[in-house]
């Protein structure tokens, strides 16, 4: 697992101002936030992938240089982390997308909930690199089910879940259930409450990002 908030960078501005109740009232800049936030973690999942030797011609002559080789596919779970994936995509930029509709259900009397998915489309997975992100970690569950959900278009070679904050709670959760999968996070905060959401966090990215819904 790689925390970026745990050496200093201009992630911690960016992360920041996404918990700001103040600037949050910005939702232009809420989006753009968690965009930039994409674009860092595709800069530094990129220092993990493979890379081939390329001759190119500029106009005064030759240079020996090295390119990615295969771009990942980036899977989206819907609605909240759109912008993120704005920002993988700004940087993977001849990658393909897959989207999931992974939410959570109505809270009982106790605020057990269940997680429903009620939409998928993905190209093939088979031998390829995934990312799955979405911006926050709160229990795991909606990460685990998007991802088991995706494996049914086949067995990815490498898969990175990307998450702007997490609780100490999902990420633990996510490393014991998905120990394939490696762990990108922005920030991590310690505490989730009775309703699960993550403590002190940032709120309902998704309603930030695009409005309250019904």
């Amino acid at each position: 697992m790689l925390v970026l908030s745990e050496s200093n960078s201009i992630v911690k501005n960016f992360i920041g101002e996404l918990r700001d109740v103040e600037i949050q009232k910005d939702t232009m800049r809420f989006r753009k936030n968690l965009e930039r936030i994409g674009e860092i973690f595709a800069y530094e999942i990129s220092k993990t992938m493979t890379f081939s030797n390329q001759k190119i011609t500029t106009v005064l002559g030759e240079k020996n240089t090295q390119v990615l080789t295969d771009f990942p596919i980036i899977a989206t779970v819907l609605r909240a982390a759109m912008p993120l994936h704005v920002g993988l995509l700004n940087f993977f930029d001849k990658s393909d997308s897959a989207f999931v509709g992974a939410y959570r259900g109505v809270h009982d009397k106790s605020e057990h909930f269940n997680i429903e998915m009620d939409y998928i489309s993905s190209p093939d997975l088979t031998g390829k690199t995934l990312i799955i992100c979405d911006p926050m970690l709160a229990t795991g569950k909606s990460l685990e089910k998007a991802y088991h959900g995706l494996l049914r278009f086949g067995i990815p070679a490498k898969t990175h879940i990307v998450s702007v904050i997490a609780s100490d709670r999902g990420a633990r959760f996510v490393k014991a259930r998905m120990p394939e999968c490696k762990l990108w996070i922005g920030d991590v905060d310690d505490e989730l409450n009775e309703k699960s959401y993550i403590v002190p966090g940032l709120g309902d990215a998704g309603d930030l990002a695009f409005g309250v819904k019904i």
